[in-house]
Formats: C-alpha cells, sequence, structure tokens
C-alpha cells in the first residue's frame, strides 16, 4: 500500500507541473464563470426553458458541479490519459518492471494518480463557486454543506469513471494514439447529453435529479413548465432567464448508494486491464519495442560498427546476423587530405516549392488508404447533397483531418527531431512552409464544398471558406508549437467544432451557422486575422525556443 500511494503522489505531482493541466483547470474556471453568470446575462449552462435559480449556494454548487462534471468527462480525460506510455517512453516503467510492484498495483496506482488530479481541478472549481456567489450578489448567504454537497455526490463518480476509462485507452494499442481522443470525444459526448433526458444508470451525471429536483420546487412555487426541458450546456437565450427559488438537492439513501455504485465500478474497471496489460515485457506488448539481437562477435571484436578492434582493424558487424563484414580501407593519404564538409551538389528549383512539398508529405505520411478512402467518400457526398446542406458537408470534411492537423507544430518533437532542426538557423522559412502545409490539407478536403459554393455564386460562403482553410491550421500551429504535442489542439478543435455543430453562432468559423441565408457568426475577416494572430503567436513561441534553447 505505502508503494501505491508513492507511485500516485509521484505521479500527480508530475502531471500538475504540465501546460495541458493549467490549460484544462483554467478552462474549467471560465466554465463555472459561464455557469453562474450575470443575472441579466443570456448565455447559459443549465436551464429550465426560461427558467433559472436564484443564486444560492445550493443552486450555484449544484450547476457548477455539473457544469465540472460535463468538462471533467472530456477535458479531464485528455489531462489524465497517456500516463502509461509517458512510463513507456521514459524508461520508467522499465524499472517499475524490476520492482516487486504488481500490473494490479501499478494499475491501481495510475487510477489513484488520474483521480487524485481531476480531484484537485474540483477543489478549485469549489472554491470558484463560493466566489462566483459572492461575487453575483443574489444570495450572499454562504452554506458549505449545500455548495460542496452536488461535488461530492454529483462530479466526484464521473471523475473515477473517467480516471478508469483514461487507463483503458492506456493500456489498449489501438486506442493509445490520437484516434482514441477522438472515439472517446464522440462516445463521452453523445453518452451525457442522452443522460439528461433519460434516467441513466447509477445517475449517470447525476442531471435527473438535479431536474426531478427542480420541477417540483417549481411546481410547488406554481410556475407554468409548459414542457420546458431541463439541459446542460452552453446556450443562449433570447431573453434574461426568470428565476426562481430552489431549496437545494436532497441527497437520499438511494442516491448515494448509486453513487457509491458507480464508484465502486470505477474501481474494478481500472483493475481489468491487468488481463492484457504487459507491465512493459517486451514480449507481452505489441507496442515495446523488439528487443535487439545480441552480437555473437568474438572477443576482441568491436561491438558497434565501424570501431577498430585491438589490433587496430576496423570492423563493420552486419546487425542482423551479428557476423564481422569486410570494411573498405582507405588510403592514409585520402583520409589525411580530406579536409572540410562534404558538398552537396545543389538542386535547381524553387527552394520555398521544395520546402513546403517536404512538410506536406511529412504531414500525410501517416495517412493510410483508408483515410483517403473517407475523405473521398465525403467530397463525393459534399458534391451531392443539396446546397443548403453544403455547409453540414464542410464541417464533416474538416473534422476529418483533426488527426494530421494535430501534428503541426508538434510533428518535429513526436519524430524526435526537434533538437536535430533547433539547430537550423531560419525558424520563419520553416514555420511558414509548415503552416502552408496544413492550409493545402484543408483545401484539398474542403475543395468540394468550395466548388458548390462557387457554383451557387455565394461569395459569403466563399469567404467563410477562406477564413475556416487558414484558421485551422493556424490554430493547429500555435497550439503544437506551444505544448510540443497533438493533444491540446485535439481537444480545442473538437470542442469549437462541437459548439458550431450545435450552432452557436460566436464560434462559427467556417460559416455553418447562417440566418435566413445570413453568416451568423464573426465576419470572415475576422477568421482571417484571428488566423495571422495565432501564425505570428506561433512564429514568436518557435523564435523564443531557437534563441533561448
Amino acid at each position: 500500500m505505502r508503494v501505491l500511494v508513492a507511485l500516485a503522489v509521484a505521479d500527480f505531482r508530475e502531471r500538475t507541473r504540465r501546460l495541458a493541466y493549467a490549460v484544462v483547470l483554467l478552462a474549467a474556471v471560465g466554465l463555472a464563470w459561464l455557469a453562474v453568470p450575470d443575472p441579466e446575462g443570456r448565455w447559459v449552462i443549465m436551464n429550465i426553458g426560461t427558467y433559472r435559480g436564484v443564486y444560492t449556494s445550493a443552486y450555484v454548487g449544484a450547476v457548477t458541479a455539473l457544469a465540472g462534471a460535463l468538462w471533467f468527462l472530456i477535458g479531464g480525460f485528455y489531462v489524465v490519459r497517456g500516463a502509461i506510455p509517458r512510463d513507456e517512453q521514459t524508461r520508467v516503467g522499465h524499472l517499475l518492471a524490476t520492482t516487486p510492484l504488481s500490473r494490479t498495483g501499478y494499475l491501481a496506482g495510475k487510477f489513484l494518480s488520474n483521480l487524485m488530479v481531476l480531484a484537485s481541478m474540483t477543489a478549485v472549481l469549489a472554491v470558484t463557486a463560493v466566489v462566483l456567489q459572492l461575487l453575483r450578489g443574489e444570495s450572499r448567504t454562504l452554506n458549505p454543506v449545500d455548495l460542496v454537497a452536488p461535488f461530492v455526490v454529483l462530479t466526484f463518480p464521473v471523475l473515477a469513471i473517467t480516471s478508469a476509462a483514461a487507463l483503458w485507452f492506456d493500456t489498449t494499442s489501438r486506442l493509445r494514439a490520437g484516434l482514441g481522443n477522438i472515439i472517446w470525444f464522440f462516445v463521452a459526448l453523445p453518452a451525457a447529453t442522452a443522460a439528461q433526458v433519460t434516467h441513466a444508470p447509477l445517475g449517470g451525471l447525476g442531471t435527473s435529479y438535479v431536474a426531478d429536483s427542480m420541477y417540483a420546487a417549481m411546481t410547488a412555487q406554481g410556475l407554468a413548465l409548459d414542457g420546458a426541458e431541463f439541459s446542460v450546456g452552453l446556450m443562449y437565450l433570447d431573453h434574461p432567464p426568470t428565476t426562481f427559488h430552489w431549496p437545494g438537492l436532497e441527497i437520499t439513501g438511494g442516491m448515494l448508494l448509486e453513487r457509491m455504485g458507480m464508484v465502486l465500478l470505477a474501481c474494478v474497471l481500472a483493475l481489468v486491464p491487468a488481463a492484457w496489460f504487459g507491465r512493459f515485457d517486451p514480449a507481452r506488448t505489441r507496442y515495446q519495442e523488439a528487443a535487439q539481437p545480441a552480437s555473437s562477435s568474438p572477443a576482441g571484436a568491436a561491438g558497434p560498427a565501424g570501431l577498430p578492434t585491438p589490433g587496430g582493424s576496423p570492423v563493420l558487424i552486419d546487425p542482423g546476423t551479428g557476423l564481422a563484414l569486410d570494411m573498405p580501407q582507405q588510403a592514409p593519404s585520402q583520409s589525411a587530405s580530406f579536409q572540410g564538409r562534404p558538398r552537396t551538389v545543389p538542386v535547381p528549383g524553387w527552394r520555398t516549392g521544395r520546402l513546403i512539398t517536404g512538410e506536406l508529405r511529412i504531414l500525410l505520411k501517416s495517412a493510410s488508404p483508408w483515410w483517403w478512402a473517407g475523405a473521398a467518400t465525403i467530397a463525393v457526398t459534399g458534391l451531392a447533397v443539396p446546397v443548403d446542406n453544403v455547409p453540414g458537408a464542410l464541417l464533416a470534411a474538416w473534422i476529418w483531418p483533426i488527426l494530421l492537423w494535430s501534428r503541426l507544430g508538434a510533428q518535429r518533437v513526436v519524430d524526435g527531431v526537434d533538437t536535430l532542426l533547433d539547430a537550423y538557423p531560419g525558424v520563419r522559412p520553416q514555420l511558414v512552409a509548415e503552416w502552408m502545409a496544413g492550409v493545402v490539407l484543408s483545401m484539398l478536403t474542403g475543395a468540394a464544398p468550395l466548388l458548390r459554393f462557387l457554383i451557387a455564386q455565394d461569395g459569403a460562403g466563399v469567404a467563410a471558406w477562406l477564413g475556416g482553410a487558414l484558421v485551422i491550421p493556424s490554430l493547429a500551429l500555435a497550439l503544437g508549437a506551444l505544448s510540443r504535442g497533438p493533444r491540446l489542439f485535439q481537444i480545442a478543435y473538437l470542442s469549437v467544432w462541437y459548439l458550431v455543430v450545435n450552432g452557436i453562432a460566436a464560434f462559427d468559423y467556417l460559416g455553418a451557422v447562417r440566418h435566413d441565408g445570413r453568416l451568423a457568426g464573426p465576419h470572415p475577416l475576422i477568421i482571417i486575422s484571428l488566423a495571422g494572430v495565432l501564425l505570428a503567436g506561433a512564429l514568436l513561441i518557435r523564435t523564443l525556443r531557437h534563441v533561448y534553447r
């Protein structure tokens, strides 16, 4: 038990120092700010039709707890996953494999660490709820029990499920990479949304408890519901919501048993991967590198290729057989006469074009034939759908390459060549070429909707298309350069894309949300300007790292 706790605490300390932790934590604080908006504000997180509760401790605690459960189910997952692959990459796992720590004990430590990371964020969210209640001023009477209880009963079980799910994804080879991030988003978010209208097993997010309690309070106060639906999510109302008094969530024994059952289920699920987790044994795990064959060279021969033997003769070792090969001897005069670096024959042509072409080849190197088949299917669909559905086709076309875009700004780190490229004296040409490769990818995948806009003479659609084609790779490049990894862009872009799908015009970056045929979102010039700002930010980050490397 002491080893398990020490493992969890050490892992917790390491992960709370990462940029992703700070980003998701700041986003959670911002979400709490939206969950308890200004009394005259129209953006809400939780409401029943046109009603919301008075900002008492009970209501503020419940709304921030539910918003936190929804956010940590998605954003928190991206923070806590990746701990096991990181141990494998840093060889820490190989050291742990030499200890008596079992596979079950290792997974239990990681599960506890995941839970500690998410719980620390939830604690910050609870403190933010206190500040917001006092700041909004509708009720300055603080009731710590009413405010904290929703976090314990509603949010904590969701954190446990999220922590266990991260272990499943980390120990399953096909889910360890970026594809797992996309799958979790499109599985967890619809499941959480569906749980708002049905009584999910073990309470789900817990929305049904809050909804039933609020419906009862509104009925007792004689308020006309008129089919008003309870919902949790970012919404914009035409008018500021009407308030009602909610006494708070009544926690019953049955509710506690359901939520405790959810936590126990998470604990069991966290240990199930022990059945296939190889505990960093190369013979049992596919994602481990195969052991290099031992050299069978005779004593006194060189192990590494080309090193001299004790007799002074260089020996070249075949890595496949371990046998010594003949190595051509170089005349002393040739060796002595060689001075300076070898000359590279210049290749005629446009240097910038070759650089962009090279970056595009690097960007597309992981695209399989199945990926191209999917892109072609989306393109054909974009040509066949009615004109009114072309913006929807563009949304589909520009979610398909998300894993490729996420490599922008982070590819050099992922491939382990960042140290080599840091020696390159020109930062701007390589960065701009990388950005241009992302723009070309945007244009290729969005070509079918652009053609439809041109045929329909939709100038606004063309302008919005251009803004989207520029801002997506700019965002990917900036977040990749900042985080030095693909995950931050994946979660940020998926969140913005999902908001656009749900008709939130303020985040529309490609002209998909329209009112009476007109663009409802930001003007395309604003999107294009934002793309320029993001590109400049990426250039600044890369330049500073180049200077202070």
